[in-house]
């Protein structure tokens, strides 16, 4: 059966098969800073693999955090790529235009029973906590995993919540997954490591698991070049994948841009930004051949976290 909801269905082994033909990239910034090093390297890699390959290289926005984006930041980060030298085909996504899509797709999983509401704050899950940390932080005790129907509707109308995802059962339905590093052949997903995740926070209307899965599927990419600091990240989105019936698209997860300290950039980190480098008159282009070949300016360097 095919998996169907919102604008996605993805039907028989055929449309598989066809989707597999054309490579699709992409690159998808959040408008909350300035681009930096390790965003321009993401970036480069991303577009260079599917030019290689005569294929697509799409931009795609993640603005649906509504307390931080700025537009600014859209245009500056569009600004940047083009210094780059980096095309990009068709407009520009942005994910605050697809909040439909993300209901649709929590709607989905309300009615198999593998989400629920939870009302905790920071401070309870802070003093509640007891159980080991996983590869996205402390896991959730699963306090409102369980709440009685009348506590948890009334909960529902009076209180702020998020919704997250019933771990346990989400993997019990899918089985063993995985997926292919590109390079290094199928790893095994351990989704259950990260606890019961957040899909919809009580600020934004899904959290980046949610979205990203849902757009990479939408968009038709094939091949997701990322940094190896978002590899545990992909336990989750494979198990997503499964749940909804998505193709599963080839991943690069690379090395990180570091700075002096060793430390993964951050885009407070002013001096390697991309709007710091183009003010003091470096070539873009020539920067941009430099990171393909795997050469960084003096005091940085490429690291696995």
């Amino acid at each position: 059966m095919p998996a169907r909801y919102g604008m996605i269905a993805f039907d028989s082994a055929q449309h598989m098969d066809s989707w597999r033909k054309i490579m699709l990239t992409r690159f998808a910034p959040s408008p909350t800073g300035d681009l930096h090093l390790g965003h321009a390297y993401s970036a480069v890699l991303a577009h260079d693999v599917a030019r290689r390959a005569g294929g697509q290289f799409r931009i795609r926005i993640d603005d649906i955090d509504g307390s931080r984006s700025r537009e600014e930041f859209v245009g500056a980060a569009l600004a940047d790529l083009a210094w780059l030298g980096i095309g990009w085909d068709g407009d520009p996504l942005r994910q605050s235009a697809r909040l439909g899509d993300y209901a649709a797709a929590l709607d989905h999983l309300r009615a198999r029973g593998l989400v629920y509401p939870c009302f905790c704050t920071r401070a309870d899950i802070a003093a509640s906590l007891s159980a080991p940390h996983g590869p996205s932080g402390a896991i959730y005790p699963g306090t409102c995993r369980d709440l009685p129907d009348s506590i948890r509707e009334d909960h529902l109308v009076s209180r702020p919540h998020c919704w997250r995802l019933a771990m346990a059962r989400a993997v019990a339905e899918v089985g063993e997954i995985g997926w292919e590093e590109v390079g290094q052949g199928m790893r095994v997903a351990d989704p259950a490591a990260h606890g019961d995740i957040v899909l919809a926070r009580k600020d934004a209307p899904a959290s980046y698991h949610l979205a990203s899965t849902i757009d990479d599927a939408m968009m038709g990419v094939t091949h997701v070049v990322r940094g190896a600091d978002l590899i545990a990240s992909t336990d989750v989105h494979r198990l997503l994948q499964a749940l909804f019936g998505l193709p599963t698209p080839l991943y690069r997860h690379h090395t990180i841009v570091c700075g002096p300290d060793d430390k993964r950039l951050a885009k407070r980190d002013a001096a390697a930004s991309l709007a710091s480098l183009r003010a003091a008159g470096i070539d873009g282009t020539a920067l941009a051949a430099d990171l393909a070949a795997g050469r960084l300016p003096a005091g940085y360097s490429l690291q696995n976290p």
